[in-house]
């Protein structure tokens, strides 16, 4: 099926029907194809590379394929990828293949639901990806950069969609009311100010579902007076409040909440942001991913057990899976949260990173520099190192760091857990900057 096929029967799905024909009819979306947007750009000039449109539902993926597929000159080809395999690829890309040779007409592949494909089926296109066979558009609700294979990932460019805002959806209902030629202009609906409001309150960001609301209360609700009259109650049964999305919850309030309890020393609540991500959905792997990055942001040295309990965690469900890998996870969570609090080695990295940024670090003392070389004694390379294990308690006051920086300290033990009873050695314990303490 090519998207060329969504051309228009008026029996298609309302939301189908009004899918918008060019960026010019396309809603929200502005930091990709705004005037002057590189995105913009790309469709505009019929010049767009394998891309990846990543993005909650109803944010207009598969929209933004079918306005490409309006205004490029290359054939435009659709699979789904929970029904398509590798044959069904392979006979795209031999299709690819005779049309640029007879042609000389490029081609691309939508691919719906790309994070569905396992690592075979995605290998299976990466020659026609870097041969430009194929120009691949993947179009995905999960975070492809979890979800799709690196080989993928490092042909393609993600363009990430956002929910759309009520403003537009509203937008899109108000279209498809007054529309003669796609829309309803012709059943003579009338819709209360009121009703419009629940479709867009409860849709959340997505149009698809807030015009499919408003389709089903059309041809639902009984003609009266030559009109079709929806008011408030009729919205409210024509649509059905949605589960939680992954991907509202993967970059705003719950996965936030989730993050700000682990830090916050409340296990409970951790415990119900965490289940309520898992009840809608949520990939564990993220969730064990933010528990490790958490063990060392915000526990660090003050308990070192806390990384080890994330790590176990992370491994406990690689092993076992879920649901089982639910209670070590949980128990990652519990150890996490009532671990003793440091950010020292937070601190300390970004303090360090600062430098290294900067940039004109000074060079490798001469004492430090690699000697595993034919020559490098010659360069004075390991010159005047002493080697700790030769001294008294496994230590010598030597200095590590390069020219100008012999002064700097970077990490400072926190005050308390296991990260209180640690000490710097002496030489540089007595040193004054500590760009890295808060």
């Amino acid at each position: 099926m090519t998207l060329l096929d969504y051309a228009a029967p008026a029996n298609r799905p309302l939301a189908d029907r009004m899918r918008p024909r060019n960026l010019d009819e396309f809603l929200g979306q502005e930091h990709l194809v705004g005037k002057g947007r590189l995105l913009r750009r790309a469709i505009e000039a019929d010049q767009l590379t394998s891309s990846i449109f990543y993005g909650p539902p109803g944010s207009g993926k598969t929209t933004l394929a079918y306005v490409i597929s309006q205004s490029t000159k290359a054939a435009f080809v659709r699979l789904n990828a929970v029904t398509a395999g590798v044959a069904d690829v392979r006979e795209v890309i031999k299709a690819a293949r005779e049309r640029r040779l007879m042609q000389g007409q490029n081609t691309y592949l939508l691919l719906d639901e790309c994070h569905r494909w396992s690592k075979a089926q995605s290998d299976s296109i990466l020659p026609a990806i870097e041969d430009g066979v194929i120009r691949f558009i993947g179009s995905t609700t999960e975070n492809p950069m979890v979800s799709m294979t690196p080989a993928i990932l490092s042909r393609c460019r993600i363009f990430q969609l956002r929910r759309l805002s009520d403003a537009n959806v509203r937008q899109a209902l108000d279209a498809a009311i007054s529309d003669r030629e796609r829309g309803l202009k012709e059943m003579a609906v009338q819709v209360d100010p009121e009703a419009i409001s629940h479709w867009v309150q409860v849709a959340a960001g997505d149009a698809r579902t807030a015009l499919n609301a408003l389709e089903l209360a059309a041809l639902t609700t009984p003609t009266a007076g030559g009109a079709i009259h929806i008011t408030r109650e009729i919205a409210e049964d024509s649509i059905q409040q949605p589960l939680i999305k992954v991907d509202e919850t993967l970059y705003y309030d719950m996965l936030s909440a989730f993050c700000k309890s682990l830090r916050g020393s409340d296990p409970d609540a951790a415990l119900l942001w965490m289940s309520r991500l898992f009840y809608a959905g949520c990939d564990p792997r993220l969730i064990v991913r933010r528990i490790i990055a958490h063990a060392s942001e915000d526990v660090g040295l003050a308990d070192p057990q806390a990384l080890v309990q994330a790590v176990s965690a992370a491994k406990a469900l690689e092993t076992v899976g879920m649901p089982e890998a639910r209670l070590a996870i949980s128990q990652a969570v519990i150890y996490v949260c009532l671990a003793p609090k440091s950010n020292a080695v937070v601190a300390a990295m970004a303090a360090a990173l600062e430098d290294a940024e900067r940039g004109q670090l000074g060079e490798v003392p001469l004492s430090l520099r690699d000697t595993h070389y034919q020559g490098a004694e010659k360069l004075g390379n390991g010159e005047g190192y002493l080697y700790p294990h030769d001294f008294p308690g496994h230590w010598v006051d030597q200095n590590y760091m390069p020219e100008g920086f012999e002064e700097t300290r970077y990490y400072t033990p926190g005050p308390h857990g296991f990260e209180a009873g640690l000490r710097i050695p002496k030489h540089r314990a007595d040193k004054k900057e500590t760009k890295g303490e808060k």
